[in-house]
């Protein structure tokens, strides 16, 4: 099943809560994460995408994404789990461009390589 045919939690979670793997059965939406930054909710609204979906632990860091893995206009951003202020956001594109920048300062064009400039950080 896609990620984003998931059915959505029931319940809500609070951070420590969030699991570190992505979930098979379920979707985390972002309106069910009681520490949200109220800006994470619209993280795809500027593509048309409304649905932000948490994916897991990357490090200290928590992955969601508003739109689709593939085929699409995609918004990553990981928030520090430490400092929730704390954000870094990779775009991916239709035509398979990535954009982002990472916790090193460095400007990325591959997510792989964003996801574990991610790990790096201490």
């Amino acid at each position: 099943m896609a990620a984003e045919d998931r059915p959505p939690t029931d319940r809500d979670w609070v951070t420590s809560e969030l699991p570190p793997t992505p979930q098979r059965d379920f979707l985390i939406p972002s309106s069910r994460w009681l520490d949200a930054p109220n800006w994470l909710h619209d993280l795809g609204a500027d593509f048309g995408h409304e649905l932000v979906a948490y994916k897991r632990r990357i490090g200290h860091f928590l992955l969601w994404r508003a739109g689709p893995a593939v085929g699409d206009n995609a918004r990553y951003t990981a928030i520090d789990s430490r400092d929730l202020s704390v954000h870094y956001e990779l775009r991916l594109h239709p035509d398979k461009r990535a954009v982002g920048l990472g916790p090193d300062g460095v400007s990325f064009t591959r997510f792989r390589l964003w996801k574990e400039s991610l790990l790096a950080v201490v």
